[in-house]
């Protein structure tokens, strides 16, 4: 049986005081409804149609190159209604599934032992303490389903059952196009619910299947930021703890954040206040000091990165020592023995194996050969104002302190630069350039005073 899914993302989310779509808040810099889309697309659905509302065009267009259909709920008048604009699209014999687009946390599996079951409703529920805001489980003496009840409309009995309906559940297309026909308003929202179709499967004597989930984290939707939050911490915890199974050693796995897709070595030591995010790889026995970010980064084993490094879009090669606070800018490729220090600044450059440039310096759209050593406070002068220029320093090269190089400029093999020149010319290899003047003193200068 082939099976269609809808997603209902047309809540105003109010309670975000928020001019950003409930929908389109982050969790692990993921849209909450995406991650619903990224899970529901792992089923291999025939159809993914999301349920967007009136004014949502900010959610169809922010994921506009997700492979699902769209359709607009032009006016909110329930979760009935909302399915009920989706229903035409879907063929008799599906299987239907019904998500949220704020219910971020669903798992795969759950959801196919859902929908597993081919005849009749599945329901998929959870038990909480506090089951209050939920509608409730209503079952008979035989412990079958005949209902469930929304909070609003419930009386004190009822409120007492602690089994909730998540609002997750899986039919075949032709039953929910049947029922939905028949839903009324006739409650105290005034909505068409969609819950009103477990009575009328009752009715039609079609069986109820129930699926309790076993982590209630899953069926957790986000109506505030504190329910936001509460989902990041526990998201984060399980990221962690994935993490840690698979042989990384994470100094406190509540200061670590993930948000983003992880590749492992073995023998990784990550310390405190971390975060990871995009696509990174770490090779084996990487070691990441605190307060390091990390976006999108490829990362070979044996490397050190001391604390207090923000590093974007790189590569990064065996051995290498970086930091600490040091910064790695996008297109930037380092070779093997690699050694990059506090307060230096790297962007779009290459630098191959065994160079250094340990101090305060600037290297931007460059290349710099092997056995390089780049002193204190050199900078790479690549912008003219109007265009971007090449620095090219080959193998062997010492540069000294506090060097200028004013690019487009080439240093070939063996040079050396002495400290405090500003070099504006190519130099010649096996050479010593300068550009200092003569020194001298002035004998009886005075400084200016305070009157």
């Amino acid at each position: 049986m082939k099976l269609s899914i809808i997603i209902l993302a047309a809540g105003l989310g109010k309670r975000m005081n928020s001019d950003l779509p409930k929908v389109l808040h982050c969790l692990a810099d993921k849209p909450l409804l995406q991650h619903v889309i990224d899970t529901a697309l792992t089923l291999e659905p025939e159809t993914i149609q999301v349920v967007y509302g009136h004014g949502g065009e900010q959610v169809r267009n922010t994921l506009a190159d997700l492979s699902v259909q769209w359709v607009e709920q032009k006016q909110q008048l329930g979760t009935g209604h909302a399915v009920a604009q989706a229903i035409p699209n879907i063929a008799n014999d599906n299987m239907v599934l019904v998500l949220y687009g704020d219910v971020p946390l669903i798992n795969s599996t759950t959801l196919q032992t859902l929908y597993s079951q081919k005849n009749g409703l599945n329901i998929l529920t959870a038990k909480l303490d506090n089951p209050t805001g939920y509608g409730r489980i209503v079952r008979n003496d035989k412990n079958q389903v005949t209902s469930i009840v929304e909070e609003k409309d419930a009386n004190d009995k009822i409120k007492s059952i602690q089994e909730i309906n998540t609002g997750i559940l899986a039919t075949q297309a032709n039953n929910l196009r049947n029922w939905l026909t028949k839903l009324d308003n006739n409650n105290s929202q005034g909505e068409y619910y969609l819950t009103d179709i477990v009575a009328m499967a009752v009715v039609d004597e079609q069986p109820i299947h129930t699926n309790t989930v076993n982590d209630n984290q899953e069926i957790m939707g986000v109506n505030n930021r504190l329910q936001l939050v509460e989902l990041e911490r526990y998201y984060q915890l399980q990221q962690a703890n994935n993490l840690m199974l698979a042989g990384v050693t994470i100094r406190d796995p509540n200061r670590l954040d993930i948000r983003g897709k992880i590749q492992v070595g073995y023998d990784i030591n990550i310390d405190i206040n971390v975060i990871l995010a995009g696509k990174v790889s770490l090779g084996n026995r990487v070691r990441i000091g605190s307060n390091t970010i990390i976006r999108n980064a490829e990362i070979a084993d044996d490397v050190e990165i001391l604390s207090n490094c923000v590093i974007e879009d790189v590569v990064i090669g065996a051995g290498c020592k970086i930091g600490p606070f040091a910064r790695l800018r996008p297109e930037t490729k380092l070779a093997e023995q690699v050694h990059i220090g506090n307060f230096v600044e790297i962007k779009k450059s290459k630098i191959a194996n065994g160079s250094k440039i340990n101090h305060l310096s600037y290297i931007g759209d460059s290349e710099i050969g092997k056995n390089v050593n780049v002193g204190a406070g050199t900078i790479t002068c690549n912008y003219d104002g109007a265009k971007k220029h090449k620095t090219i320093i080959k193998d062997e090269v010492f540069i000294g302190s506090d060097t200028q190089l004013i690019a487009p400029i080439t240093v070939e093999t063996g040079a050396t630069i002495g400290a405090g020149s500003t070099i504006t010319k190519d130099v010649v290899a096996d050479s010593l350039t300068l550009s200092r003047t003569e020194q001298k003193s002035i004998i009886g200068w005075q400084r200016p005073k305070k009157k």
